[in-house]
């Protein structure tokens, strides 16, 4: 079983930065694909970024490439999300996921095939 929490959402000018913190429970969590999705208000939800369990191998949305950066740190059991340049439409509920088969090089982006979620975590983007 794996258990996820986020952490680190706030308020924000755009502009700025914030970085998200999923810290992960469970033996085997470091070999799961990792990723990070968001919901805007009215919005269905969306991925955001993905990385595969050794870090090798990282997805992002088109409209956060070059301001959004995941990492991993499987000592930790710890996966970032490094939100730089944030825009108003960044404002979202943030979530933490985890893709329950492991060992996996290609990243999956299909929420449907991620099984463990975290509670999410609010960032609000300021005009």
């Amino acid at each position: 079983q794996v258990q996820l929490v986020e952490s680190g959402g706030g308020l924000v000018q755009a502009g700025g930065s914030l970085r998200l913190s999923c810290a992960a429970s469970g033996r085997t969590v470091s070999s799961k694909t990792m990723g990070w999705f968001r919901q805007r208000p009215g919005q269905e939800r969306e991925v955001v970024a993905a990385i595969n369990w050794s870090g090798g191998y990282t997805y992002y949305a088109d409209s956060v490439k070059g301001r959004f950066t995941i990492s991993r740190d499987n000592a930790k059991k710890k996966v970032s999300l490094q939100m730089n340049s944030l825009k108003p439409e960044d404002t979202a509920v943030y979530y933490c996921a985890a893709d329950p088969k492991s060992w996996k090089v290609v990243i999956t982006t299909n929420l449907s095939e991620y099984d463990y979620w975290g509670q999410g975590t609010q960032v609000t983007v300021s005009s």
